[in-house]
């Protein structure tokens, strides 16, 4: 199970030299890994998330994203993430949600 697309980001998640702010990545790859945990039918939390910034994500420019779960091993879910520009790897992720148990808040 996973996920692919497209996104952009503007002059709000500017950082500096017209690249994006990393945190602004980062929360990139928790949406889009919240949202592959959602489409599974489970409720998770995030337990970590590393993010590698490999090169410059730029604004203004569109951007291809992919996650994946890699393995599930019972609550944990263990997912990867991407962002390309073309052919060139501005960032990649990997995360941990772990599986709410019932009535967990």
């Amino acid at each position: 199970m996973g996920a692919v697309g497209t996104t952009t980001f503007g002059r709000f998640h500017l950082g500096s030299n017209g690249a994006a702010h990393g945190g602004s990545v980062s929360l990139l790859f928790d949406e889009l890994m919240g949202h592959i945990i959602e489409a599974r039918g489970t409720r998770a939390r995030t337990a970590y998330l590393t993010t590698q910034y490999r090169s410059i994500t730029p604004i203004d420019t569109a951007l291809n994203v992919e996650a994946t779960v890699d393995h599930v091993e019972r609550r944990k879910v263990f997912i990867s993430a991407t962002i390309r520009r073309d052919e060139v790897l501005c960032a990649e992720a990997e995360a941990l949600f772990v599986e709410l148990r019932p009535g967990q808040p």
